[in-house]
């Protein structure tokens, strides 16, 4: 027979949901830092193969 578990309580709730949020914070970190590094060139972990658009304008 189903026996319903114990409730969880209010500070092992907040505990997970403040680990949660702070993994998506984490994460949105590193992107933003990845973005920064690309633009500014500096990136070191990311390779990109740069295409000059006015290259491909005399090719036509």
């Amino acid at each position: 027979m189903a026996v319903p578990k114990k409730r969880t309580s209010t500070s092992k709730k907040r505990i997970r949901k403040n680990v949660w949020k702070k993994k998506g914070y984490w994460a949105a970190l590193k992107a933003f830092s990845l973005a920064k590094s690309l633009s500014t060139g500096n990136s070191k972990s990311f390779f990109r193969s740069w295409v000059n658009p006015t290259t491909e304008l005399e090719k036509e």
